[in-house]
């Protein structure tokens, strides 16, 4: 199949998806979206959000529609990296065996992943970066594709450990969940208070995801494009000549290379979504708020004047 013919397949499969995904999930359009775009760019998401605003509902409806294998680590206080990655017992015929832990998935969903200390959040970031980890001096290859979805609940913040920035940038995405409208959290209610329940098909496999993705990356790129994502990281380095005043007062740090990446691979997605077969400035644009916000760091100055990640990076376009 050509690759135009394999875009349009793909257009037509996206839609079947988020169908599929809305029988169970009401309203959270964008969100969704995101978390898709960040799967078929073979990148992780942070979803960030009060509790009961379905992100656990929302990971599993998602893995089960792209039919892969789906794992919840819930994680605590006491959380070792060995109830992760799975631990060495001495068999009856007192051989080593190696018992797989959760991290062995297609899709991990990282269930509050603040309240665990850095040794444990660690142990996650081996298998998000190389995907792949390490028990006992083996290396073990985890199965392709492999996202890590993590949630947090930005209330509590009482015996929670906040993500490490080198942690924080390895996740693509990180997706703010608001509060449905006053219509979507009706229909909420109406359909989990009664005895319904909805059957969720499998409408790709591993390996299509994993072509998919190929095919995404093989997306060409026209160069001013580039150098726009690539100006547009570079204008939130508050040390930096192309830094706007806002960038300079309000900011102590900027976004890294690995931003520039994320934003031309999450735009080569937006724009293959849509059926177009290069993305534009504006595909940088629509996706360059999930993928700035966690990236930045604001100053005491911006937190006491009530200056949002959004106005920052809206004012770079």
């Amino acid at each position: 199949m050509s690759d135009v013919a394999a875009i349009e397949t793909f257009v037509k499969q996206f839609k079947e998806l988020k169908s599929e995904i809305a029988k169970v999930i009401v309203g959270q359009d964008e969100v969704v979206t995101q978390i898709l775009i960040s799967i078929f760019s073979g990148g992780h998401s942070l979803l960030i959000g009060v509790p009961g605003l379905a992100k656990t509902l929302m990971v599993n409806t998602i893995a089960q529609s792209l039919g892969l294998d789906f794992k919840r680590i819930q994680f605590t206080p006491d959380l070792m990296p060995s109830d992760i990655l799975g631990s060495e017992i001495l068999d009856e015929d007192r051989h080593f065996k190696f018992i797989k832990g959760p991290v062995f998935a297609n899709i991990i969903l990282a269930d509050e992943i603040n309240r665990t200390p850095p040794k444990t959040q660690a142990a996650l970031l081996e298998a998000m970066q190389e995907r792949a980890v390490t028990v006992a001096g083996h290396h073990y290859k985890l199965s392709l594709p492999y996202f890590v979805l993590a949630t947090q609940n930005p209330i509590e913040q009482e015996g929670t450990y906040p993500l490490p920035e080198a942690q924080l940038d390895r996740f693509m995405f990180a997706i703010n969940l608001d509060y449905p409208s006053f219509e979507e959290e009706v229909q909420v209610v109406k359909s989990t208070t009664n005895d319904e329940s909805y059957k969720i098909n499998a409408l790709f496999s591993a390996q299509q995801i994993i072509d998919f993705q190929h095919l995404i990356r093989r997306i060409p790129v026209a160069d001013n494009v580039i150098e726009y994502a690539v100006s547009l990281v570079g204008k939130t380095r508050p040390h930096s000549d192309a830094a706007p005043e806002l960038v300079k007062t309000y900011l102590d740090w900027g976004a890294g290379p690995r931003a520039s990446q994320n934003l031309i691979l999450a735009a080569k997605t937006h724009a293959a979504i849509q059926g177009k077969f290069s993305p534009d400035i504006e595909n940088v644009q629509a996706v360059s708020y999930g993928i700035l916000r966690h990236r930045i760091i604001k100053n005491y100055k911006a937190e006491a004047e009530g200056i949002s990640e959004e106005q920052i990076i809206k004012s770079l376009f």
